[in-house]
C-alpha cells in the first residue's frame, strides 16, 4: 500500500513522521513523508531549532505528486501535528485531491492536540478545526484521553463515558465517513493500577485491550504517533478493528519494552524493528459492546 504521511519531523528522536515512517515500512507499506515541520528535536525538551513549514510548501508538494500521476495510486493519508490552521486547510485541500484520483483512499486523522499533562500545545483554530473539519472527512481518528475530550466537549472519566463520547462523534451527521475511532491511551476510574487501556469504537461495536503501563521519567514520546500508524496499517491489510487494535497494541507494548530496558528518552524503533511485525508478546482484544 501507499500512504501519503502529512507530520511533523524531527532530525534526532522519533515522534511524527520520524517515527511512523520507518514503522509503516518496516510493515512492507511504501510511504510519501511531507514534513508539517522540522525540529532538531521534538519539543519535550528544553530547547529545539528548526521551522513550521507553510501550507504553500505542502500544497507545492501535493501538486508536484498530481503532475507525476501518482494521487490515483495512494492508498492513504496519515496526518499528524499539523502546526497551524492555514496548514490544515491544505491537507483536507490534498486529502480532497488525493480522493478525486482514487475515491477508495482512506484518510486517517490522529487530531494532535495535547495531553493531560501539559493542555493544549497547539495553534488558535486547531481544535475546532479538528471537531468541525477533520472528523468529517477522516475514516479514522486516533485522539488521546485528553484530545477525546476537546472533541466531545468534556471531562472523561470513566470508560462508559468514553464510549458513550466516542459513539456521538461516530453517529454524528457529518461524520458518515467515519468508520472507527482508536482512543490511544485511556486512563480512567475503572483502569486497575499498572495497567493502561485502549479503546477502538466502531458503528459495530467496541473493543478494549489492556497492557502493563510501562513507567517510564520521563515518558519517551511519539507513541501515539505509532500507535495511529500501525492501526492505519494494520487496517489497510484487511484486518478488524479488534485484529488492528491487538497488533497495534501488542507492538507498541513491545517497543515501550525495549524502550525501558535501555532508559532511552527516545522510542527504541530500530533496536525493536522486528517486534513491530512480531512481537513477542501479544495481547487481546475483548469485545465490550
Amino acid at each position: 500500500m501507499n500512504i501519503l504521511s502529512v507530520q511533523s519531523h524531527v532530525t534526532y528522536g522519533y515522534v511524527g513522521n520520524s517515527a511512523a515512517v520507518f514503522a509503516l515500512q518496516r510493515l512492507g507499506h511504501q510511504v510519501w513523508p511531507i514534513h508539517t515541520v522540522a525540529f532538531s528535536n521534538h519539543t519535550g525538551y528544553e530547547g529545539w531549532s528548526g521551522q513550521v513549514f507553510t501550507a504553500d510548501h505542502v500544497r507545492d508538494l501535493v501538486d508536484g505528486l498530481e503532475a507525476r500521476g501518482l494521487l490515483r495510486h495512494c492508498d492513504a493519508v496519515l496526518t499528524g501535528y499539523l502546526g497551524s490552521l492555514e496548514l490544515a486547510h491544505a491537507i483536507l485541500d490534498a486529502v480532497d485531491k488525493v480522493r478525486t484520483a482514487n475515491p477508495d483512499a482512506v484518510f486517517a486523522c490522529d487530531p494532535v492536540m495535547g495531553d493531560r499533562d501539559g493542555g493544549l500545545y497547539v495553534r488558535a483554530g486547531l481544535p475546532e478545526f479538528f471537531a468541525e473539519r477533520a472528523i468529517a472527512a477522516a475514516n479514522i481518528i486516533s485522539p488521546n484521553h485528553f484530545e477525546l475530550e476537546q472533541l466531545a466537549g468534556e471531562q472523561i472519566v470513566s470508560r462508559s463515558q468514553a464510549i458513550s463520547a466516542a459513539s456521538r462523534i461516530l453517529s454524528a451527521p457529518a461524520s458518515q465517513s467515519l468508520k472507527a475511532v482508536v482512543i490511544t491511551s485511556l486512563a480512567h476510574e475503572d483502569v486497575q493500577s499498572g495497567e493502561i487501556e485502549m479503546l477502538a469504537v466502531s458503528r459495530e461495536g467496541t473493543w478494549q485491550l489492556t497492557t502493563p503501563f510501562l513507567a517510564m521519567d520521563p515518558m519517551p514520546s511519539g507513541a501515539g504517533d505509532l500507535v495511529s500508524a500501525l492501526f492505519l496499517a494494520h487496517s489497510l491489510s484487511g484486518n478488524d478493528p479488534a485484529t488492528a487494535l491487538a497488533q497495534t497494541g501488542s507492538s507498541v507494548f513491545a517497543v515501550l519494552s525495549e524502550t525501558q530496558k535501555t532508559g532511552s528518552r527516545e522510542l527504541e524503533l530500530v533496536r525493536a524493528q522486528d517486534k513491530l511485525a512480531s512481537p513477542d508478546r501479544r495481547f487481546k482484544a475483548i469485545q465490550i459492546t
